[in-house]
């Protein structure tokens, strides 16, 4: 897979290094010295003094704006979205969503010959966390614990359901809502390129490549009987 043109997040530089120092001996192992230096340009440490009040109190309120902002990591913006399964919000959170049979533009590799274009996808199952992604294929209307999954008819996934993302940069804020968490995961998969399958993996009944040269050039809906089935159920997915 190929880098997204469109970069998400910050970029930060360093601005600040502290160094913490424990005075030796066993009577002394609560006494602490900080080290504070500024950093220039290039990145290295300059102007070592000690950690002022002024820098402290600026540190406290830097920690007290990132806690707010992992308190709000995966909150939805109101009711929860109808599309979401499983919603896991603790500090390794993730979230169990699907979407529905639709077109997608999908994009591949020249070498596969298969043109870039539209095609009708399945309805899909996804389990994101910060920096994974997880995708099988569902032919149900209605999900329960017990609703079977199929593999994904797609390259560049494990035969677990783990994406192979390849050199696209995964850039996950640390206060990303849960609308926009999923929308980020999905521009990710399918504004990259696909290219290739892994080892040995074979996640449809026939040729993958024939099969999506005919549904780019044609509007043919997904054909739901060559999705190869899974040992996986919904429920193995949460954790």
């Amino acid at each position: 897979m190929k880098e997204l043109t469109g970069m998400f997040g910050n970029l930060y530089e360093p601005i600040k290094a502290l160094i913490i120092l424990r005075k030796t001996g066993e009577q002394n192992q609560s006494d602490y010295y900080i080290e504070s230096y500024d950093m220039d340009g290039k990145g290295c440490p300059i102007n070592g003094h000690p950690l002022s009040v002024k820098e402290c109190n600026s540190l406290t309120k830097a920690l007290q704006v990132n806690e707010k902002k992992a308190q709000g990591f995966l909150t939805p913006k109101g009711l929860m979205p109808q599309n979401v399964l499983h919603l896991n919000s603790g500090a390794n959170g993730y979230v169990i969503w699907h979407t529905p049979p639709q077109a997608v533009k999908l994009l591949f590799t020249e070498n596969l010959g298969i043109p870039s274009a539209a095609a009708n996808i399945p309805a899909l199952v996804w389990k994101a966390g910060k920096g994974s992604l997880q995708i099988f294929a569902v032919d149900a209307k209605e999900f329960k614990e017990t609703t079977p999954l199929y593999y994904a008819p797609f390259f560049n996934l494990y035969n677990d359901g783990r994406v192979c993302m390849g050199n696209v940069r995964i850039r996950i804020p640390n206060d990303c809502g849960l609308e926009q968490f999923m929308e980020l995961w999905q521009d990710y998969f399918f504004n990259s390129y696909f290219s290739h399958l892994i080892g040995g993996h074979e996640p449809i009944k026939g040729n993958i490549v024939q099969l999506w040269q005919q549904l780019t050039t044609t509007a043919e809906p997904f054909p739901a009987n060559v999705l190869n089935a899974t040992k996986y159920q919904l429920k193995n997915l949460i954790r």
